[in-house]
C-alpha cells in the first residue's frame, strides 16, 4: 500500500539529485526533511517522557510497598497517572505514528524496483561505490583491503560514533526512568545494533541510516536535557 509514496519519495530524492550532482548528498537533504517534518512528534514524545520522568519516585514507592500484589500496584500506578493526567501511551503513540514515513523513506533506499522500474537511486555511487552494493558484495567482489570496503568502514566508524554517544547518554538519563533492571542494561546495547543493519543494507540506505540515528542523538540531546535541580 506504501507503492505510490515510495515512487514519489524516490522521484522527489531524483530531482533533488540533479541540482545537487550527488544522489548522496540528495539523500542526506531528503533525510534531513524527513526529520525536521516528524519534529513535532519528537517533542510530544519528549513531553511525554518527561512527565513519566517526575513520576517516577512516586512509582517506586508504588512499587516497594505493592510490589507483592501486582493487582493492587497497577491500580495504584494507574491511579497515580489519571490523578496527574499522565498518560503512559503518551511517549509511544508519536513514535507509532512516525513508522508510515520512515517505512516509505527505507523502502526507497532497498526496493530494487519502484512503480516497474530499476530503482534510479541505487545506480548512482558514492566515491565510486554503487549505492545498490551492499558490504558483502563489496567484500566478495572486490576484496577486504579496497576502496569500495573502505567506504563502508568509514560508514560503519561513523554509526559507531553516533551509536557510542547515543549509549552513553541513554546511560546517564536512565535513572530518571522507571525500568525493569533487565531492560536497563539491554537498552544502552541496542544503538550498536545499527552496525549490524547496516552490513546488509544497501549503501544509500546506509546513508539514510547513519543521517536519522544522528540526528535522533542531537534531538535527544536538546529535547531529554534534564531539568534544572530548584534552587
Amino acid at each position: 500500500m506504501f507503492d505510490s509514496a515510495v515512487a514519489f519519495t524516490a522521484g522527489l530524492i531524483g530531482a533533488l539529485a540533479q541540482p545537487l550532482h550527488s544522489t548522496a548528498l540528495a539523500i542526506v537533504l531528503f533525510t534531513l526533511g524527513v526529520r525536521l517534518l516528524l519534529l513535532p512528534l519528537s517533542v510530544m514524545q519528549a513531553r511525554g517522557a518527561r512527565a513519566q520522568a517526575l513520576l517516577a519516585p512516586r512509582v517506586r514507592g508504588l512499587r516497594e510497598r505493592h510490589g507483592r500484589d501486582p493487582e493492587r500496584l497497577r491500580r495504584e500506578v494507574s491511579a497515580l497517572y489519571a490523578d496527574q493526567k499522565v498518560s503512559p501511551m503518551t511517549g509511544c503513540l508519536p513514535g507509532l505514528a512516525q513508522i508510515p514515513f520512515l517505512t516509505v523513506t527505507y523502502r526507497a533506499f532497498t526496493s530494487s524496483v519502484i512503480a516497474g522500474h530499476a530503482n534510479a537511486l541505487l545506480v548512482h555511487g558514492l566515491f565510486g561505490v554503487p549505492l545498490g552494493q551492499q558490504f558483502a558484495g563489496a567484500v566478495a567482489g572486490f576484496g577486504l583491503l579496497s576502496g569500495p570496503t573502505l567506504v563502508f568502514a568509514g560508514l560503519f566508524l561513523l554509526l559507531f560514533a553516533v551509536a557510542w554517544v547515543t549509549s552513553r547518554r541513554m546511560r546517564l538519563t536512565m535513572g530518571e526512568h522507571v525500568q525493569p533492571e533487565a531492560l536497563r542494561r539491554v537498552m544502552p546495547l541496542l544503538p550498536f545494533g545499527t552496525l549490524l543493519v547496516a552490513a546488509v543494507l544497501p549503501l544509500a540506505a546506509g546513508i539514510y541510516l547513519l543521517v536519522s540515528t544522528a540526528w535522533t542523538a542531537a534531538e535527544r540531546a536538546v529535547l531529554y536535557r534534564p531539568a534544572p535541580a530548584a534552587a
